[in-house]
C-alpha cells in the first residue's frame, strides 16, 4: 500500500491511498478522521496490527470518500485545486553517509582525505548525522534550496526509512538530501553546514508500507536534473549496491537514542553528479525509486 497526503481546499490535509493511478480519500472512511501517518501508526500500535490493516479495516467499514487522479494532484501548491503534501511531518530527519562505494570516492575527491572514507565504509559503525526538522523539509513540487555561500550544491537521491519509536522500519519514501558539497569538502567538521539549511530536504510523494516493498534492498533509483526543459544530469543505481543493511542503519540511529514517532532516515546515495556540476535557481530535480513513485522539486537559491 502507498499512502499520500492531499491538501483539499476548504478542508485541509487528507490521507489518501494509491490504487494504481487513482488516489482514494482514506480519511473519510475513519470516524476519527485522521490526517497524518502518525495517527495511523499510533492506532496500529494500539491494536498490534499493521498500518495496512488499519486502513483496510476502515475502508471496508467506513464511508467511501472522493477519488482523484494522481497526475491531477502532482502539481505545485494551489489555493484552488487539491495537491500533494509531504507524506508526513517528521520531527527529526537523520542521514547515513558513505553507504555506497560511489559516495566513498566522491567524498575522497571532495576532501582529498584518501583512506578516511574507506575506513568509514568498512567500519562496524556507520556514519550517522542529523539532517533536518519538519520546517526544513518540503514535499512534492515545493522548492528545495541551495545555499548562497555554496558554489557546488547537488541533489542526493536516497531511499528513506520511516521509523517507529524503537527504530523499527514502518515505511519507506523517496528523499532528496540536498548537499553543499564544496562546503562539505573544505573540512569534515563543516558537514552540518553542508547538510542543514532552509529547504535542505525533500520527501515524498508517498509512504510505501513494508508489505508494498518486501525487497527494499533491490530497488532501482534514478535521478535527473532539468534546466530550461533540457536534461543536464541523470544517473541511476540500485539499493542492492549499499554496503549496509537497512535494519542495521536504523538500529544505529535508535541506539542510546529516543526517537520521535515517524523519524526519517535517509540511507545514502549512489548517484553523484560530476565534479563541475551544481544546481541552479530554476532547475527541476526528479528522483524516482522503484515501486514508490517520483519526487519532483524546483530549485531555489537562498
Amino acid at each position: 500500500m502507498r499512502i499520500v497526503r492531499v491538501h483539499l481546499p476548504g478542508s485541509g490535509p487528507r490521507l489518501g491511498v494509491l490504487r494504481g493511478e487513482e488516489v482514494l480519500d482514506a480519511t473519510q472512511a475513519f470516524s476519527s478522521k485522521p490526517t497524518s501517518f502518525n495517527a495511523l501508526l499510533e492506532e496500529a500500535y494500539s491494536r498490534n496490527v499493521t498500518v495496512e490493516r488499519v486502513i483496510e479495516d476502515a475502508l471496508r467499514r467506513g464511508e467511501r470518500g472522493p477519488c482523484w487522479m494522481l497526475s491531477d494532484l502532482d502539481i505545485p501548491p494551489s489555493p484552488h485545486r487539491p495537491y500533494l503534501l509531504r507524506p508526513l511531518d517528521p520531527e527529526e530527519v537523520w542521514g547515513a553517509g558513505v553507504t555506497y562505494m560511489r559516495s566513498v570516492r566522491a567524498r575522497e575527491a571532495e576532501t582529498g582525505a584518501l583512506g578516511l572514507y574507506d575506513r568509514v565504509y568498512s567500519a562496524a559503525r556507520p556514519e550517522i548525522f542529523f539532517k533536518a526538522t519538519a520546517s526544513r523539509c518540503v514535499g512534492p513540487n515545493q522548492p528545495i534550496c541551495v545555499r548562497g555561500d555554496s558554489r557546488s550544491s547537488v541533489p542526493e537521491a536516497e531511499l528513506t526509512l520511516v521509523l517507529g519509536g524503537d527504530g523499527e522500519i514502518v515505511g519507506y519514501t523517496v528523499g532528496n538530501d540536498v548537499t553543499a558539497r564544496d562546503i562539505e569538502g573544505e573540512n569534515p567538521l563543516y558537514l552540518p553546514q553542508a547538510k542543514i539549511f532552509a529547504g535542505c530536504c525533500a520527501i515524498g510523494p508517498a509512504i510505501a508500507t513494508p508489505e508494498e516493498l518486501p525487497q527494499p534492498n533491490n530497488l532501482g533509483v534514478a535521478c535527473s536534473v532539468l534546466r530550461g526543459g533540457e536534461t543536464v544530469f541523470e544517473g541511476s543505481t540500485s539499493t542492492s549496491r549499499m554496503k549496509r543493511g537497512l535494519a542495521e542503519l536504523a538500529g544505529y540511529v535508535a541506539r542510546e537514542n529516543v526517537l520521535p514517532l515517524c523519524t526519517l532516515l535517509l540511507t545514502g546515495t549512489g548517484i553523484v553528479p560530476p565534479e563541475q556540476f551544481s544546481l541552479r535557481d530554476g532547475d527541476v530535480v526528479e528522483i524516482s525509486i522503484e515501486g514508490m513513485g517520483t519526487l519532483r522539486n524546483p530549485v531555489k537559491s537562498l
